[in-house]
């Protein structure tokens, strides 16, 4: 029987999932993204992707209806609570893209911090410090994570753009040019795998909305592919990942309640895996090792609502308790 190993573990901490047994663990980040276990019979294990959560899920800026904010959400993965302080970004922002790593997560651009990449302790409510600046300015990206370094896609800076920059996780310096998306792309929805970055829908230049998904490597700055298309041409979706698909839910002009799965391994269109429980866009994407989660949005206004859904069923989302407050255009990352 396989064993399922989580981020937690990964980073060489015991809990879920091997009933508190401590497992000694090595990443190899410059061989192709692949796990070397130590001292332990590699059969018995399943791959978990290292920017997944298993504990707590995090918003970070949005838009309340009246002014852009600089609030970071915390809610139990586990648990239908409503979400706790976490702190506060440098700056208030909206539309900012997330990325995640085993300790922090990072909300880079956005209305109101353009260039501004922010940091946040996944473990502490003391907020956000600097960690250094995109290299262009950007509203309206997407977010990817490999397990070294934060991603920021595509944007609309007044003018649509198809820079993917690139940044480390541990060096608050500006973030690299790493290749463009072969077409200028904003408001869409990022995803991760283990080796690739993804963006799924949204707006292309003149605010036409589109369903193609971008896939762009983690070791190779060669830029983009087009890998497949959403079943609903959409802007304003929310991306989630599981180990071995992407997930695109919510979003539209009408307001659409359709989740998307698109395998990461195939360039096919995307297959209908059910609907979320609450209508919502521009929601924040949170990834699980298990659920994808679409917090807050829009629906005739901003919503509180924080969705739930299995990666492994394509039935309804669930109600799983509530943000803070109402908002929109938030960033979601996940620990």
């Amino acid at each position: 029987m396989s064993r399922k190993i989580s981020h937690s573990l990964i980073n060489g901490r015991t809990g879920a999932g091997t009933a508190g047994q401590g497992l000694k663990v090595e990443w190899d980040s410059t061989n192709d993204g692949e796990l070397h276990w130590m001292d332990v019979d590699e059969s018995t294990l399943e791959y978990v992707a290292p920017f997944q959560g298993s504990n707590y899920g995090f918003t970070s800026g949005g838009f309340n209806g009246s002014s852009s904010l600089n609030e970071i959400d915390k809610f139990s993965l586990s648990s239908n609570v409503t979400a706790a302080d976490h702190g506060n970004l440098t700056v208030a922002k909206r539309v900012n893209a997330a990325s995640s790593s085993s300790t922090d997560g990072f909300a880079s651009g956005g209305e109101g911090g353009e260039n501004v990449i922010d940091k946040f302790s996944f473990t502490s409510s003391s907020g956000a410090s600097d960690h250094g600046d995109l290299s262009v300015n950007k509203r309206q990206p997407t977010g990817q994570s490999s397990s070294t370094d934060g991603y920021t896609a595509g944007a609309n800076d007044n003018n649509f753009q198809n820079v993917i920059d690139k940044f480390a996780y541990t060096s608050n310096t500006t973030a690299a040019d790493w290749g463009d998306l072969t077409n200028t792309q904003g408001s869409g929805a990022g995803q991760s795998s283990s080796t690739d970055g993804y963006c799924s829908g949204g707006y292309r230049g003149g605010y036409s909305t589109t369903a193609v998904i971008e896939k762009f490597s983690f070791s190779s700055s060669s830029g983009s592919a087009t890998h497949g298309n959403l079943s609903v041409a959409r802007y304003g979706v929310q991306g989630q990942s599981s180990t071995d698909y992407g997930f695109s839910s919510g979003g539209g002009d009408a307001v659409i309640d359709v989740i998307d799965k698109f395998a990461f391994s195939s360039n096919t269109t995307a297959s209908d895996h059910g609907d979320l429980a609450i209508v919502t866009t521009q929601a924040a994407g949170i990834s699980a090792t298990d659920y994808g989660y679409s917090a807050g949005g829009y629906t005739s206004s901003e919503v509180n609502t924080i969705n739930k859904f299995a990666y492994s069923s394509n039935t309804t989302a669930s109600d799983h308790g509530d943000l803070q407050g109402a908002k929109r255009m938030i960033g979601g990352s996940q620990y």
